[in-house]
């Protein structure tokens, strides 16, 4: 994928986001979905980077460490692929909006910096200067274990998750799931089925939700659903780096 054809399209799509909409739907459902951001060729050229060792600085087995089975992931090195540098870049900035807002609202002090090269110093900090955008590859009976993303202390409350495979298509079942756990409550479970260059928005450990006695804090985990048949791929964009 050429910096040509990636650069210009991928920032425009981001920005024309309903942001707004995002935010939302972010409150009323606890994940947003956000059509129409990688084109079909994009996806093929994301999902064919698999197959390049030299992208990635570590591979983790899902059965191997008990995290899943039927798959695996891989974090991408830096420098990361145009594409997916490109894609955390433009999302931080209005994420990290709905990011403040969120810490607002339970009443904390943190804020998160305009810009993702700000909050990257911040990880840089904390000694977290490993890259942790990641794909991610479920074969037949595949899953991801329920599962939060944090890799030290700073941590950034929203991701993203892209599909890349055709889903009908290039496999079936693989739903991305999330489930919610809030106080004094029996856990709730969200079904996202996504198409292909879709992205899901969701929270990384936490989200606010309005209560009788103001906003508390909601837990919130991750996972894949068991892939039926075929082959599933994904793009994982997380925002802070890891120790």
């Amino acid at each position: 994928m050429s910096r040509a054809a990636a650069a210009p399209g991928i920032a425009l799509r981001v920005d024309r986001i309903d942001w707004e909409r995002a935010a939302a739907e972010l409150d009323a459902t606890g994940h947003a979905r956000l059509p129409g951001l990688l084109r079909e060729d994009e996806c093929h050229a994301l999902a064919a980077l698999w197959d390049e060792p030299a992208r990635f600085r570590k591979r983790v087995d899902l059965a191997q460490h008990r995290f899943g089975g039927g798959g695996a992931y891989q974090y991408f090195a830096y420098p990361l692929p145009e594409a997916v540098a490109l894609l955390r870049r433009a999302l931080y900035a209005p994420l990290a909006r709905i990011a403040n807002g969120w810490q607002e609202r339970l009443g904390t002090a943190l804020r998160f910096p305009p810009t993702h090269e700000r909050f990257l110093a911040r990880c840089r900090r904390e000694r977290q200067t490993r890259p942790t955008p990641l794909l991610l590859r479920y074969g037949p009976d595949g899953f991801n274990r329920l599962h939060q993303d944090v890799y030290g202390a700073v941590a950034f409350p929203l991701q993203v998750a892209f599909l890349l495979s055709r889903a009908g298509h290039d496999f079936t079942g693989g739903e991305f799931v999330l489930v919610e756990q809030r106080p004094r409550e029996q856990a709730r479970v969200e079904a996202v089925a996504l198409e292909q260059g879709e992205a899901v928005l969701f929270p990384n450990q936490v989200r606010p939700a309005a209560g009788r006695r103001g906003h508390h804090r909601v837990q919130v985990r991750h996972g894949v659903s068991r892939v039926r048949s075929g082959d599933r791929v994904t793009l994982g964009i997380i925002f802070h780096d890891a120790r």
